[in-house]
């Protein structure tokens, strides 16, 4: 059964949450705060963008039922408006491309909001899964309509754990910075980075290893990589020729694949 959507209830609920947000950015306490708001304002003019559009072309659309109070062609006043939308949306994709290199900026700056500030605990990361490709179409898809943290959400599926972080030690995908590329866009919450590129048609995805744990010795590793292989600890490793079944191999990797770097 279809789920009724009101396009008018929805648009007076996003303006209430506009209004809320220009209320709430007239000050910040922390400036470290901009940043995630910046992610979040940039995943909305995209959105904005797309509104337009559609908006657009239902005028477009609907022209032939169109009628007006004076003598102007009403087909042709519907076109106008159309018209007008369409540049308007196209008008974004600047906006949108300046804050998103606004957001990478301030994701670069440390703000020190105390006269003696604290060092802050150096952090790693390891890799938990990364995908291009329509693999990745879809998840990029997902991010767009219900924002970054439906994409988070979705490839911490991917995390399994002390496999994950073994599998992660044995490939040398552990990042004492973020495997990020200059026009990636990033978002940080609940212990992931999720890392994604829009033109490039890739989304990653990383996991906090904080210093206090202890990297996994050697013995561990090979468990956790076993385990990842379906592999019990009985099982050989080898060829009869002594080739090591497990061995990373040059391009061997899959465009979608646990424990591969950005």
């Amino acid at each position: 059964m279809a789920t009724f959507v009101d396009p008018v209830a929805d648009a007076a609920e996003a303006y209430e949450g506009l209004r809320g947000l220009a209320h709430a950015t007239r000050a910040f306490e922390d400036p470290a705060d901009t940043y995630r708001v910046l992610g979040e304002v940039s995943g909305s003019v995209r959105l904005l963008r797309q509104v337009l559009d559609q908006l657009s072309r239902a005028h477009a659309d609907h022209r032939d039922i169109a009628f007006t109070d004076d003598r102007a062609p009403a087909e042709a006043v519907a076109l106008a408006a159309a018209d007008e939308l369409h540049q308007a949306a196209d008008g974004l994709d600047e906006v949108a491309d300046r804050v998103m290199h606004a957001h990478e900026a301030s994701g670069r700056i440390a703000w020190h909001t105390h006269t003696n500030p604290e060092p802050e605990p150096s952090r790693r990361w390891v890799n938990v899964v990364f995908l291009q490709g329509s693999e990745a179409d879809e998840v990029l898809d997902l991010i767009d309509l219900e924002g970054v943290q439906a994409g988070i959400a979705h490839l911490a599926q991917w995390d399994f754990g002390d496999e994950t972080t073994g599998a992660a030690f044995m490939n040398g995908e552990v990042y004492d910075q973020l495997p990020a590329g200059q026009w990636d866009r990033t978002f940080e919450a609940d212990g992931y980075v999720l890392t994604y590129n829009p033109q490039m048609g890739y989304v990653g995805l990383v996991r906090e290893h904080p210093d206090t744990t202890p990297t996994p010795d050697e013995e561990e590793v090979v468990a956790a990589r076993d385990a990842f292989s379906g592999v019990t600890s009985e099982s050989p490793r080898c060829a009869a020729d002594g080739t090591d079944w497990f061995a990373p191999k040059a391009g061997g990797a899959t465009s979608s694949s646990v424990g591969r770097s950005l």
